[in-house]
């Protein structure tokens, strides 16, 4: 058996004991692996015979689960309405363009920046924000979130 089947039984196991639900096992399963694998879902699917749509059909409704990989470093743009207002889409498209991430897309090419956009933070008093890697940034303006990036891009290619 595989580490990686290994932890999929674990999950499964506290799946089952804690009476879980599919929102449980995305949860784990993002916890372990920081995204959810299309192979994974096919995994529990077949475990537990649930479609798989049923597990996409969670992960795509909640902003919390990604399907795919996350980059090294995680940049959160909050557009909630106070955020909004005080011009938090200069801020993402600045970062896009900055960072030469497709509009389709989340993650550079390279896997070293994933931009996620977030409806409210609950950090109204300090808008616009930014959360780089967990630490928040209030009143952030697009020269000061370049200075970041560009400080994290010297940091990462050291």
């Amino acid at each position: 058996m595989t580490e990686k089947e290994e932890i999929l039984k674990k999950i499964l196991k506290n799946y089952k004991e804690k009476k879980g639900n599919i929102v449980t096992i995305l949860q784990d399963v993002e916890g372990v692996f920081g995204y959810i694998p299309e192979e994974v879902v096919n995994w529990f699917s077949k475990k537990l015979d649930i479609p798989a749509s049923r597990f996409y059909g969670v992960a795509t409704f909640y902003a919390q689960f990604h399907l795919k990989p996350k980059g090294e470093n995680v940049v959160t743009v909050c557009n909630g309405t106070t955020c909004h207002v005080k011009r938090s889409k200069k801020l993402l498209m600045s970062l896009m363009k900055q960072l030469n991430i497709p509009d389709d897309e989340d993650t550079t090419e390279d896997g070293e920046f994933t931009i996620d956009e977030v409806a409210c933070e609950g950090t109204c008093s300090m808008a616009p924000v930014v959360i780089i890697n967990g630490k928040v940034y209030g009143n952030i303006t697009v020269n000061k979130l370049l200075r970041q990036i560009k400080q994290l891009r010297k940091k990462s290619h050291r």
